[in-house]
């Protein structure tokens, strides 16, 4: 059982209850032990120069922070000046089509006026063209209705004059038209 007891009573006399009694500047007092070993904890860290290295690593982060941001800040004015630069060039397109399609749309009215003009002339041509043709054949059909009136009119002629004519009366009629013919050459 002694055994048992001394390990206890040394358990019980190491806690913390225990060890902060009696005088603070002491190394029984774990306050004080805990407060020399914060502050050797600080020495070697300002020894180290570790709060120098913090600040200018937080430093550093900042200013990256603060690159990083204008530089941002940069690509946005770039957008947005791309993004005007893009939306200008769409409204003069979009003019631009506008116009095509109006001058489109004047030539093709122009066209359609002129390809009605062309009509009315060709359609006037060919009517002028169809009626000279009708006055042709008209006038060659009263030639050849002349020609054969005269044919048909020579030949009632010749047959009426045939059967009244002589045989002495043909001969003086063949001399006299010798005569003539004679007379009218020289």
């Amino acid at each position: 059982m002694r055994k048992l007891i001394l390990p206890a009573l040394l358990g019980l006399s190491a806690s913390p209850a225990f060890a902060a009694s009696g005088p603070f500047f002491s190394l029984g007092n774990t306050d004080f032990v805990v407060l020399l070993g914060f502050l050797l904890f600080l020495a070697i860290l300002v020894y180290f120069k570790v709060p120098g290295m913090l600040g200018g690593m937080l430093d550093n982060r900042a200013t990256d922070i603060r690159n990083e941001l204008d530089e941002a800040r940069a690509l946005r004015e770039e957008a947005q000046t791309l993004l005007a630069s893009y939306e200008r060039k769409s409204r003069e397109v979009q003019e631009q089509a506008d116009r095509i399609v109006a001058s489109a749309k004047t030539e093709a009215e122009a066209a359609a006026v002129q390809a009605r003009e062309d009509l009315k002339v060709s359609v006037e041509r060919r009517l002028a063209a169809a009626q000279a043709q009708i006055a042709s054949a008209e006038a060659s059909a009263v030639k050849e209705v002349r020609d054969l009136a005269a044919q048909v009119a020579i030949g009632a002629a010749t047959d009426v004059v045939a059967d009244q004519m002589t045989a002495a009366e043909a001969g003086k009629l063949i001399d006299t038209s010798i005569a003539e013919v004679g007379a009218k050459l020289h």
